[in-house]
């Protein structure tokens, strides 16, 4: 890294060389990390196809290979889900607003990527290590609803607008969930920064991770992320008995894909956030030689997986849920739980010193 800047600063000159040195890191940056996410999200439908074929006795995609490979049979499923859909006419609705309706996927997918730039994947790799890292994905996840609203009111059908009244209410309802649980643990961490949400878990094992004195809260997070991503058992926004399909239901081709990649991308940063806040992030289990000679970065991506076949296991288990039910546990269960957790929360550090020093509440309060 020194001998680039030192490079940079030869060709560019001492006054535009740090300029361009920087500019050229962060756009390299961005690329090993949205090029691997949209990687990812190509091969989270292989896997939650492959998964659930696997809970329900079937087999799952197992033609499409590369090169007539017999083992890799099924692997290029993503590839030719992508080429499909690429080859696919994008049908604009005749009294469809047409410049909302190309706006919309734009919208939804946008926020879901924008907010990777946060995100702490080891202690030295991070594109913005900004200090209210929290604030800014709170504030861009928040933005993905306009795309799913929008795309519902320019499709001009009955069918789509429904969708999307539901999608807009839940998703209101589950972001008061969600932001609540977070503000413990912003409570316990005393930062907004992820980083320093991360380190303020360490210790010797897992026993300092914020899962066990916020398990409540853990859980709280995780559905209402299962809501908010609208995925089983919370996928009212596309019923198909009762809408057709939902907000986009007028959509084809890759605008359509757009907004099944973005719900994929979604699951995917909802799996991170929840390994960062509660299971520790790059830290390892147990501090331990064999634990620790595996890299941080190895670490948080086996918890993301986790996390992510939690997601896959509630579509195949758990029937969809009437829509009365599902804003009666967000108003009604969630938010008091929250609410009544926050309050303990500040009693507990609200006291001396001394007792927060003693045994168990020292392996959290430092």
């Amino acid at each position: 890294m020194v001998y680039a800047q030192q490079f940079f600063g030869q060709f560019f000159g001492t006054e535009w060389g740090p300029m361009f040195f920087s500019l050229t890191k962060n756009l390299l940056l961005i690329f090993a990390i949205v090029l691997p996410l949209l990687l990812g999200v190509a091969y989270l439908t292989l896997a939650e196809r492959k998964i659930i074929a696997f809970m329900q006795l079937r087999v799952g995609p197992n033609r499409v290979t590369f090169f007539g490979i017999p083992w890799l049979a099924g692997w290029g499923q993503p590839i030719a889900d992508a080429v499909k859909a690429m080859m696919k006419e994008i049908i604009v609705p005749e009294r469809a607003n047409k410049f909302l309706f190309v706006l919309a996927p734009v919208l939804t997918i946008a926020p879901a990527l924008a907010a990777w730039a946060v995100v702490p994947f080891s202690p030295e790799i991070v594109l913005a290590d900004i200090n209210a890292g929290l604030l800014y994905i709170l504030a861009m996840t928040s933005v993905g609803v306009y795309g799913v609203i929008i795309a519902g009111w320019a499709s001009n059908s009955k069918y789509a607008f429904l969708g999307t009244m539901r999608t807009a209410a839940q998703v209101v309802s589950y972001e008061l969930a969600m932001g609540f649980a977070l503000v413990c643990v912003l409570m316990m961490s005393q930062s907004l920064n992820l980083g320093d949400i991360v380190k303020g878990q360490q210790g010797g094992s897992l026993i300092n991770w914020y899962l066990i004195p916020l398990f409540p809260m853990f859980l709280v997070y995780f559905i209402s992320g299962v809501a908010e991503t609208n995925r089983a058992p919370f996928d009212v926004a596309e019923g198909e008995s009762e809408i057709v399909a939902g907000f986009h239901v007028e959509y084809s081709g890759m605008a359509f894909t757009v907004f099944f990649l973005a719900e994929y991308a979604n699951m995917i940063l909802v799996a991170t956030l929840a390994s960062i806040m509660f299971l520790g992030g790059w830290l390892p289990p147990i501090n331990i030689v064999p634990f620790t000679l595996i890299p941080g970065f190895i670490w948080l991506l086996l918890k993301i997986a986790f996390m992510l076949f939690c997601f896959l296991w509630f579509r195949a288990t758990f029937p969809r849920y009437r829509y009365d039910q599902i804003m009666r546990l967000g108003w009604k269960v969630f938010i008091p739980i929250t609410l009544v957790w926050i309050v303990l929360l500040g009693g507990i550090m609200q006291l001396p010193s001394s007792f927060l020093g003693m045994f168990p509440l020292n392996l959290w309060f430092h």
